[in-house]
């Protein structure tokens, strides 16, 4: 343990997150499309304006059983089970929380059900906006996704919702977020990427500084139930690490078995070596999470960018505030996803966002964080 580490675990409050960190021991993670359909269509949805579902159909029982036997043997021991729409397969989900710890995706339209999911899953619902948003990008107009989804997972302890965040609706944050929390359930943001150049709100390219500034009073205002700190919402919405700028060259998580990606292992920036993104076939993997061949500047993926963060531990030891920055975005990633105790790490949410805003008052920020 190095000098300065040692000094910055003399704090009794992140030594404790330390070592809980510690004792869930080495994350092993992939990422699978569990099928290559969905019962809605989302407006610039990553995994159909990719063209994800072009070639590779869901697995039959035979190859999905052997997957999971493939893994295991690999030594995989976290899933991230996206699609398609994951709840349209609940026997396979079974199948996966009985073998692996595993968050899910889902649209929020078809609830995946408690029998057999109690333990080892964690669902992200999404949602986009207030309901009639939510309708209109989400639901073509039609159907009323996020009262629905509402119904499915109140008060369900496995559940956050999955909130992207989308720039020209910043004022919706605080009015869907009380929604979620008087359902019961906790709050993580995404943020939204244009892939389809619908322009106008749902333009990435106009910042999302006021998104930020809802969500810091969101923070203030639900100190225990928002799962995204301030400086993870920075991070992902500015695309700025210390000398950093987000892109194909410093992602990592991608398909190192991938040959599309020898040059990026080389580089020497880091990644996840046991990392693959695999398509509904189970027997190929893409480029990456979202994208087979997007510009990566579209991307805002809360999970890749907290990957991001948590492999460059070393750019955060130059003080105890910027330590604190990256333990806490460990932690939390841990907590969302049930790797350590929820009960108990749920009571540390609020000591979080209260550590990290004393750290933003009281420690200048890098320079090229300050930048962005």
């Amino acid at each position: 343990m190095s000098r300065r580490l040692k000094e910055y675990l003399a704090d009794p409050f992140l030594k404790m997150l330390y070592d809980e960190v510690r004792a869930a021991g080495k994350i092993q993670s992939i990422s699978m499309d569990l099928n290559h359909v969905c019962n809605i269509r989302c407006a610039g949805c990553y995994y159909f304006s990719d063209r994800m579902d072009e070639g590779h159909h869901t697995a039959d029982e035979a190859v999905f059983d052997a997957f999971i036997e493939q893994e295991k043997q690999r030594g995989t021991n976290f899933v991230t089970i996206v699609g398609g729409e994951p709840s349209l397969k609940p026997e396979r989900l079974r199948k996966i929380a009985r073998h692996f710890k595993a968050s899910v995706s889902t649209n929020g339209l078809k609830k995946i059900p408690m029998e057999g999911l109690e333990e080892n899953l964690s669902i992200g619902v999404s949602v986009w906006g207030n309901a009639e948003t939510d309708r209109r990008l989400r639901g073509n107009g039609k159907v009323d996704i996020f009262p629905q989804a509402l119904k499915n997972y109140k008060n369900d302890p496995r559940a956050f919702w999955y909130y992207t965040a989308i720039p020209g609706y910043a004022g919706q944050i605080e009015e869907v977020v009380a929604r979620c929390v008087d359902n019961g359930n906790h709050v993580l943001f995404n943020f939204y990427g244009d892939l389809e150049r619908y322009g106008d709100k749902l333009d990435h390219r106009r910042g999302f500084e006021e998104v930020r500034q809802a969500i810091d009073r969101v923070i203030g205002r639900y100190p225990d139930r928002i799962f995204m700190t301030s400086y993870v919402s920075r991070v992902v919405s500015t695309g700025r690490l210390y000398d950093q700028e987000w892109g194909y060259d410093v992602c990592t998580s991608f398909s190192t078995d991938n040959p599309v990606n020898l040059a990026r292992m080389k580089n020497g920036h880091p990644y996840s070596p046991h990392f693959r993104a695999y398509n509904a076939d189970l027997q190929s993997t893409r480029r990456c999470c979202t994208g087979i061949d997007r510009d990566c500047s579209s991307c805002f993926d809360v999970w890749q960018h907290f990957s991001w963060i948590i492999l460059n531990m070393k750019k955060h030891l130059g003080s105890k505030g910027e330590f604190t920055r990256w333990l806490t975005t460990m932690y939390m990633f841990y907590l969302i996803n049930r790797l350590v105790d929820f009960e108990r790490g749920s009571r540390h949410i609020a000591e979080i966002h209260r550590r990290l805003k004393e750290a933003d008052a009281g420690i200048e920020l890098p320079q090229a964080e300050m930048a962005g």
